[in-house]
């Protein structure tokens, strides 16, 4: 387990996280509890009863749904330093989708009395306007890529938010993504076929390495005009 000040600064480097009131970041850690995950292993599945807000310390976490045929569709993937599960505390509905630990995780999670209590606080309960605005737009710049934009586009726009943490909008960029090719097809709704084609495309031109279980980011200059449609 870390110690305070290493895990103050390791939530710190997300954005949201760091611009809270140092009293606020010290009471969301020190009156959260500890949950630990397997790799696998669900923290919370869709239709659950609205339960804690959530930080993630270690590991990564899948956000998903099941379709009817069974099939599953990726619509994230929470990285070290986020913030999550804010929205069936605020209109107390159940949980909309499943969230598994893609590894080994750690979760810091505050019980919905110490949220409500926290939300009494002004700085905080707009931080949790500002949190809950930053994901809805994600959901409709996702929606309106699936409808909107070529798949190609769609592609590099995702490897470029993946580059930034996905949902953490980082302001650091990474070169290496850690992610299969059929966990980017589920996120993407397209089939594994597809994608390769698209990504041996992509990395013929420049913008993209392609290992096993990685892709990696040669040029994020190409990989943005691409994203544009360039």
């Amino acid at each position: 387990m870390l110690a305070y000040d290493q895990l103050l600064k390791q939530m710190a480097e997300n954005q949201w996280f760091a611009g809270l009131a140092p009293d606020v970041q010290q009471e969301m850690l020190v009156d959260s509890r500890i949950q630990r995950l397997n790799p696998g292993e669900f923290l919370l599945r869709q239709g659950d009863a609205p339960g804690c807000f959530y930080g993630l310390v270690h590991g990564a976490l899948k956000v998903s749904s099941l379709g009817e045929d069974g099939k599953e569709a990726i619509l994230t993937v929470f990285e070290v330093g986020n913030w999550f599960g804010e929205t069936s505390l605020l209109d107390g509905l159940p949980r909309m989708h499943d969230m598994s630990a893609v590894t080994a995780v750690e979760v810091r999670c505050i019980e919905p009395a110490d949220f409500e209590r926290l939300m009494s606080n002004n700085g905080f309960a707009r931080a949790i306007a500002a949190l809950q605005a930053m994901h809805s737009r994600l959901v409709y710049k996702m929606l309106e890529d699936s409808m909107l934009r070529s798949t190609r586009m769609r592609i590099a726009r995702r490897l470029d938010h993946l580059a930034h943490g996905d949902t953490s909008l980082s302001l650091n960029e990474r070169h290496v993504l850690n992610i299969t090719q059929d966990s980017l097809a589920m996120m993407l709704g397209i089939t594994r076929q597809t994608l390769a084609l698209e990504l041996k495309s992509m990395a013929g031109e420049g913008a993209v390495i392609l290992k096993y279980g990685q892709v990696q980011i040669a040029s994020l200059a190409k990989l943005k005009a691409m994203a544009s449609g360039l």
